[in-house]
């Protein structure tokens, strides 16, 4: 069998059957159950590698083809596919506690498969296809059905499908450079254009005006599944387009761009976010500044920036799928989700308050817990290249500590002192939030056991590593 078919076409097909064949009791356990073995599977069954099992050989055939596309997956790419469908396995694993409907998970699979597909297929200027496809099928997960989308959600239709003929025609022009680097025309053109398919891809300042709105419409567990999903394989396919076209990183002038437009997303959304009184809008701009730091890692000039960028993008599930799954657990009891509702409710469901106040305080960037070594490895190169850049980076995330103490106040205050304590999540909800903790700390403590990931991965994008 071929490495397409277990990672794209197997996921796919699942996806497609659960929705027909399964209900919303065993729906996330299948799923995440396939996610587990195909995260297992690539973890320890090397791609074209023969195994020999007693008298019967094993090996998984690197590419398929289809419609005359090819689709390929290296030995290399073993660990980046099992920390995609290992994160996605505790997305799926979650949605009984979160209460969402059977239809995520199937949506979800085909979704991780669609966007699976656009880290290998040939040529790969063929990703922003995939990643349209794979935004068309976010839209049923976060409307429900017989209900109008809402703004947000029409707002990131309309983005994501600008972006794709930018980044096409792009791709188109920079091979016309190639042939000829010295055309300086086609080469300021072709930046543009880039410059334009990624804006809206990454959502950079001013256009990530859809994530908040977005939050405040749609079920906080789809809406923290698609901030998930779609930048970190935004990130990879912009990992792709910077290694097949080294120069572009060598321009000090594309380079700078890419770095200050993540400093002003940082920033910004930090400032946004200590200014917010609804825990949902908060969550959007600390995935907005989150995203304005993978566009830092991006812009850095350092040997490191593969392991930096993955560095921030392996916590990032975990964190954005524990304070989803906290969040949709509150928003049943506080449905608007403002401090004004949510008042005392740290006695009412503690562990769901203190979960997401730990992937909150994780995503600002707090000592000792997932997101702080990642942090700090960026501060350490950033600061070598811009005191200035430096210093926005850390108020973009004081802003977003500053969110968090104020949700905590607000989880905390009551109307009256003789309130008792209670315990209102469920046993499936209890050990998915602290199980998802416990993985918070253990990343903040010891950071090195994501080092066997991190030592692969710079493979995949060998020029950028040199």
């Amino acid at each position: 069998m071929s490495a397409p078919a277990i990672w794209i076409i197997l996921p796919f097909i699942a996806g497609v059957l659960i929705i027909f064949l399964l209900g919303e009791k065993y729906a996330a356990y299948v799923g995440g159950g396939i996610s587990v073995i195909l995260s297992l599977i690539a973890l320890f069954i090397p791609i074209d590698t023969a195994l020999l099992l007693g008298s019967v050989s094993l090996k998984i055939a690197p590419a398929i083809e289809v419609l005359g596309r090819s689709f390929a997956f290296s030995t290399a790419d073993g660990p980046l596919l099992a920390v995609i469908y290992g994160l996605a396995a505790l997305w799926f694993f979650g949605t009984e506690a979160s209460g969402t409907a059977n239809r995520f998970v199937s949506l979800g699979l085909m979704i991780i498969a669609l966007l699976t597909a656009s880290i290998a297929v040939e040529p790969f200027l063929y990703a922003a296809l995939l990643l349209e496809m794979a935004a068309m099928l976010v839209v049923p997960l976060l409307v429900p059905l017989y209900q109008k989308p809402g703004r947000g959600v029409v707002r990131f239709i309309i983005y994501q499908t600008l972006a794709m003929p930018f980044i096409l025609f792009s791709g188109w022009m920079l091979a016309g450079v190639e042939a000829s680097p010295g055309d300086l025309g086609t080469t300021i053109q072709a930046g543009v254009m880039l410059s334009m398919g990624f804006a809206f891809l990454f959502a950079i300042f001013p256009l990530y005006n859809w994530i908040p709105q977005l939050m405040e419409e749609a079920s906080p567990y789809s809406t923290g599944f698609l901030l998930w999903a779609l930048p970190t394989f935004t990130v990879i396919f912009a990992l792709g387009f910077l290694d097949r076209y080294t120069w572009l990183k060598n321009t000090p002038q594309i380079s700078n761009a890419i770095l200050f437009a993540g400093v002003i997303m940082t920033a910004s959304s930090g400032i946004f976010g200590a200014l917010q009184r609804h825990l949902g809008r908060i969550l959007g701009y600390a995935a907005i500044a989150e995203a304005g730091l993978l566009l830092v890692a991006l812009g850095l000039q350092s040997f490191e920036l593969v392991n930096i960028v993955f560095l921030i993008l392996i916590p990032r599930g975990l964190e954005l799928s524990v304070w989803a799954l906290a969040l949709s657990i509150i928003k049943r009891h506080a449905y608007p989700l403002k401090f004004s509702d949510i008042q005392g409710l740290a006695r009412k469901y503690p562990v769901a308050v203190f979960a997401l106040l730990i992937a909150h305080f994780s995503m600002a960037g707090f000592p000792l817990l997932a997101g702080f070594p990642s942090r700090l490895a960026v501060w350490q190169e950033l600061s070598s290249q811009s005191l200035a850049a430096s210093f926005w980076v850390f108020l973009g995330l004081f802003g977003l500590l500053i969110a968090a103490v104020r949700t905590m106040a607000a989880f905390v205050m009551a109307d009256k002192e003789d309130v008792k304590w209670e315990w209102n999540e469920s046993w499936v909800q209890t050990a998915m939030l602290g199980i998802g903790t416990l993985g918070l700390l253990i990343l903040g403590l010891f950071p090195q056991v994501l080092q066997p990931f991190l030592t692969n991965l710079p493979v995949l994008f060998e020029h950028l590593s040199q």
